[in-house]
């Protein structure tokens, strides 16, 4: 099978002071500042409690983009699997999701609450987020169950 290439170019960028995989980054407030323009394209955006937000994580480096194997969350008592059944960042290509709180919108910019993307990241796209979005009765692997309650528990101490 022949892959062919593709181009996208971005729409905008963030605006933010996550720098780092460290601290609280779910009630970072940051800004989706997009070309202006774009600015006709975010009509009646402002009318959604919620937004995805596509965006390349241009902080990667190469060696993370060969990786086809991790511990999810660099937790070496979970079980190694492939990167395309994790979130993380080491994949070919690093393209970030978010679901984010939409704050507000001021012309050709949107303030958002729980985007984990580095100040300056590439903005691919924007899509609002609905009940198309939302799904029942989902299954997960066992050991994303555990990872999450570490992590609530870390929250709790």
């Amino acid at each position: 099978m022949a892959l062919s290439r593709i181009q996208i170019n971005p729409i905008g960028a963030v605006r933010s002071i996550f720098g780092s995989d460290s601290g609280d980054k779910w009630s970072i407030v940051a800004e989706l500042v997009l070309d202006k323009s774009y600015v006709e394209g975010l009509e009646g955006i402002e009318d959604y409690s919620h937004i995805i937000v596509l965006f390349w994580m241009d902080k990667i480096v190469a060696e993370d983009r060969t990786v086809m194997r991790i511990h999810p969350r660099g937790m070496n008592d979970l079980p190694e699997v492939g990167v395309f059944a994790t979130r993380g960042r080491a994949r070919p290509n690093p393209i970030g999701l978010a679901v984010v709180e939409l704050l507000g919108r001021d012309g050709n910019t949107l303030k958002v609450r729980g985007l984990d993307a580095f100040d300056g990241s590439p903005i691919l796209d924007i899509k609002p987020y609905d009940s198309y979005d939302v799904k029942q009765n989902i299954r997960v692997p066992g050991w994303w169950l555990k990872m999450t309650s570490q992590k609530h528990a870390k929250h709790e101490e």
